[in-house]
């Protein structure tokens, strides 16, 4: 069955064009996204195949859909402007911005900890009914209220859902602004980029639904680029189980407050300011913000960040195996992965992103000046992204 591949692509990266078009077939995409810049110019932007899962209605140039932890890039990018402003001290105490946080023991937790996946909360113990995901008090006063997991600043684990509503009250507090009304404001405004933290129900018409759930790692097939959790098999058999269990740290992690399943789809979770896990945009619009990070904070005349605040953006703060995922080994930036055998961004040291489960990515190379962005509506099995995002990055990078 022919796949509709619509967009543009700059000969040089013909041979990209048909890996995307092929990952239809080998990787079961259904509708997709691709999109790289260099140096700031746009250099393939391509999508295909169908918004539906009847495969009836065309992927668009403009369609949307949600990227889960992907998001958690552009929620880090809006805490670094207010690094860069003064507003935050990374080695601040969150208290100092947020006094409720002080509760069980938290007074000495910095915004460094928080930011990069070292604070000891991403879990919520307290059973939290489903409606709570979309209601911020309830969340950042449940957070204030938690006790940790571990010594802060001892170790790592990714907060899959908590990161963004931990980080997002700092940057509330001290702006005045959630999130989304920061986002739009000072990075997907200015930069006429597609992307959105809290959709408004205008733009619900633009939207493809997620085709299957939140899917953990398989753990017994050979691993694909990107999939280095699948080659884990004892830790991840004990994340498996606990995934399933929500008294455990990882399955009140992922599952407290529940998302039933559709939820994602829905309008509830669509207009929620979920800044961990609900953004929802276009490859094109990934690319073009990492694309300004690639090359030194600026395009088009449009400064996101200095320089300095890139490097200090992507300075490693943690590495080695995640509390949170079974062991997988990570190095964490301040809100942003880093290339690591776990998550092979590009092939130069220093790039920089976030995955986000199903298979969405978007990444920064620095030392290339690219930027990239995948996105797609049917969920894949893993939480570092996905096989179609790192077969393209492969062969861009070998026609580069």
């Amino acid at each position: 069955m022919s796949i509709p591949i619509e967009g543009s692509c700059d000969e040089r990266f013909a041979k990209v064009r048909e890996v995307f078009e092929a990952a239809f077939e080998k990787y079961g995409e259904v509708g997709a996204a691709i999109s790289f810049t260099l140096d700031g110019e746009s250099v393939v932007d391509l999508w295909g195949g169908y918004v539906d899962a009847d495969r009836r209605r065309p992927w668009r140039s403009d369609t949307l859909v949600n990227t889960y932890s992907t998001t958690k890039g552009m929620t880090a990018l809006c805490a670094h402007q207010l690094v860069e402003r003064g507003k935050i001290d990374l080695d601040a105490k969150v208290a100092d911005y947020w006094p409720e946080f002080a509760q069980a023991g938290k007074e000495s937790i910095t915004v460094r900890w928080l930011i990069s996946h070292q604070a000891g909360l991403p879990a919520i113990r307290k059973p939290l009914p489903d409606e709570a995901l979309y209601d911020w008090e309830a969340m950042i006063s449940a957070l204030a209220a938690e006790s940790t997991w571990w010594e802060p600043g001892t170790q790592h684990g990714y907060h899959p859902v908590t990161f963004g509503h931990l980080v997002g009250e700092v940057i509330r507090r001290v702006s005045g602004q959630s999130v989304g009304e920061w986002f739009r404001q000072h990075v997907s405004g200015p930069l006429d980029a597609d992307f959105h933290i809290g959709l408004p129900a205008s733009e619900d018409a633009r939207v493809s639904n997620l085709i299957g759930g939140l899917i953990a790692p398989k753990l017994d097939e050979k691993a694909e680029p990107g999939q280095a959790v699948a080659r884990l098999k004892g830790p991840m058999a004990q994340f498996m189980r606990d995934m399933t269990d929500p008294t455990t740290m990882v399955g009140a992690a992922f599952n407290n407050p529940r998302q039933p399943r559709g939820a994602v789809n829905g309008r509830a979770w669509r207009g929620a300011e979920i800044p961990a896990a609900n953004g929802h945009g276009t490859a094109r619009a990934l690319a073009r913000i990492y694309g300004a990070l690639a090359r030194g904070g600026e395009i088009d005349g449009v400064r996101l960040l200095e320089p300095e605040s890139i490097e200090r953006a992507r300075t490693r703060q943690a590495s080695g195996p995640d509390a949170t995922l079974g062991g997988l080994p990570i190095d964490y930036g301040l809100g942003f992965m880093l290339q690591s055998r776990s998550m092979p961004l590009s092939p130069n040291v220093g790039s920089f992103g976030h995955p986000g489960a199903g298979g969405s990515l978007g990444m920064a190379d620095p030392a290339a000046r690219v930027g990239f962005g995948y996105v797609m509506n049917k969920m894949k099995p893993g939480l570092m992204g996905g096989q179609t995002g790192y077969a393209v990055i492969d062969a861009f990078y070998a026609a580069l």
